[in-house]
């Protein structure tokens, strides 16, 4: 009881703080620039690690070390194909997106983007755009609701259903008034808590000796440390190894990810933020691979080898080795983990509804204050609805994930390279590649057996890049001053002075 009681009390000051960020950020937010962008004034340390809290999310502390507890050394695939693409994310995407979105009538969205990038007067790209973000949305959310679930149906023994309310109304409270700046500020405190949690439960359980772990993997089942084979000692196929690198292609389409590019204050930060969030990437991916490692051990000899769901060797690693008021701020990393996501993935999916269907189709000339109202009141929408899909007890984080994941990855990822990087590229090539892309996810996630098992991420991204040629192709080239808009960006690019609006 007395327990319980010291993790209650440590949850409920960490919510305390992450609503009080919430309330300053409130305070300096007048304008939908403000709302969905911060006013683009993020500097290397905030755009760093709310790109990579976002990014990760929950399944960083329930779905990457219960992957690893049950796979083994096979979780190096896909750690290693998640840290390349976070990688190149930064180096082929970030200035390139900051300085287009602004010199492209200061865009707020990605979908708002894509319709000035190409001079999409009917927004009809605007629109399939919010579409398929609000889609895949819905999946990405859910997962985070899940995974909060998870933690205050362990820690508290609550009955999922209301572990997973609790956890939804958590993040929506902040999110709904702080806007961009309140998820940006609380996830630099919620990444630096992450990536110190993932590292001292590994640390700490093993008295600082890794050595050992690998020794005692092997005594359970020498298979678990060959990269090459699964758990059973059976051949990782072709399939297998590019399906799981293949997450690393994901990056580039990740909406909740590439609003942190286009909101760093200035280019000369860039750098700086790529290397802080790269470092931050791998550290926190090495912890939660170890955590799953070391888990495997404690559960093999004091649970007999059984935990039942295994996205929870946290959670059970935490409470046995800690103090109640180490446990309980150790375990406030996963609703962290959590909100850090959930709350991004929420303000970009009401900016969709906001700014590319409320503002383009509905009232064209509605004022920013009517926008960020409209956008509040989306957020409390879609929470609902991702609310819904998180109530069977029996998801898995990581299956939502990767889902997603791949949706983003093969909808956006190929169309904006291309839209950065192709002068000759044009409406339709986007628009086919945006459907191409997001029908192809939905499609093959229904397939299965031989060719079919490979992640959907894969066939997605092909068919979208080869749609966008093509169509690019067969019709007529941009015209002059898109044309010029683009060769602007490219002079752009080392100027460290250039600004949106209202970071002028």
């Amino acid at each position: 009881m007395e327990h319980s009681l010291v993790i209650t009390m440590t949850f409920i000051a960490y919510l305390i703080l992450m609503l009080a960020i919430g309330y300053v950020a409130y305070q300096r937010t007048s304008n939908s620039s403000d709302y969905f962008l911060g006013g683009r004034s993020l500097g290397p340390w905030p755009a760093a690690l709310s790109a990579g809290a976002s990014d990760m999310s929950g399944w960083l502390l329930l779905g990457l070390p219960g992957y690893a507890m049950s796979a083994g050394f096979e979780a190096f695939w896909l750690a290693g194909g998640l840290l390349l693409g976070f990688w190149g994310n930064w180096v082929l995407m970030a200035r390139r997106l900051r300085v287009y979105t602004i010199i492209s009538n200061d865009s707020l969205t990605l979908p708002e983007f894509f319709a000035n990038r190409f001079r999409d007067n009917s927004r009809l790209l605007q629109v399939i755009s919010a579409f398929f973000i609000l889609l895949f949305f819905l999946f990405y959310t859910s997962s985070g609701l899940v995974a909060g679930g998870k933690l205050f149906e362990t820690v508290f023994g609550l009955d999922y259903t209301w572990a997973v309310v609790i956890g939804a109304l958590c993040v929506i409270s902040y999110t709904l008034f702080g806007g961009f700046l309140a998820v940006s500020w609380t996830d630099l405190v919620q990444g630096l808590l992450m990536a110190a949690a993932l590292l001292i439960v590994p640390i700490v359980a093993l008295d600082g000796s890794f050595g050992s772990v690998f020794t005692d993997m092997e005594a359970i089942n020498p298979q678990l440390l060959d990269m090459f084979t699964d758990s059973k000692g059976e051949a990782l196929s072709w399939i297998a190894i590019v399906s799981l690198l293949a997450w690393g292609l994901g990056y580039f389409g990740q909406p909740h990810i590439l609003a942190r590019f286009a909101a760093i204050r200035s280019n000369r930060d860039i750098p700086a933020a790529r290397r802080i969030a790269v470092t931050w990437s791998g550290l926190s991916q090495l912890g939660a691979l170890l955590v799953g490692f070391v888990g495997l051990l404690y559960v093999t000899a004091n649970m007999g080898g059984e935990l039942g769901d295994s996205e929870k060797i946290f959670m059970v690693l935490v409470n046995a080795l800690f103090h109640p008021v180490i446990a309980g701020i150790l375990l406030a990393a996963i609703l962290a983990a959590v909100m850090s996501t959930a709350d991004s993935q929420l303000l970009v999916s009401s900016s969709a509804l906001a700014e590319d269907f409320y503002k383009a189709l509905v009232k064209r000339d509605a004022t920013p204050e009517q926008v960020v109202k409209v956008g509040r009141y989306a957020v409390i929408a879609i929470s609902f609805v991702a609310l819904a899909l998180a109530l069977t007890p029996d998801s898995s984080v990581l299956g939502l994930v990767s889902y997603a994941w791949a949706g983003f990855g093969a909808s956006f990822g190929p169309a904006l390279l291309l839209a950065l990087y192709w002068k000759r590229m044009n409406r339709n090539g986007a628009l086919a590649g945006i459907i191409v892309g997001g029908v192809t996810i939905v499609v093959w996630k229904q397939l299965s057996g031989g060719l079919f098992d490979i992640y959907e991420i894969v066939p997605g991204i092909l068919f979208s890049t080869i749609a966008i040629v093509v169509a690019t192709l067969l019709s007529p080239a941009p015209e002059a001053d898109i044309v010029a808009e683009f060769e602007r960006m490219e002079s752009e690019l080392d100027n460290d002075e250039v600004a949106g609006r209202e970071s002028a």
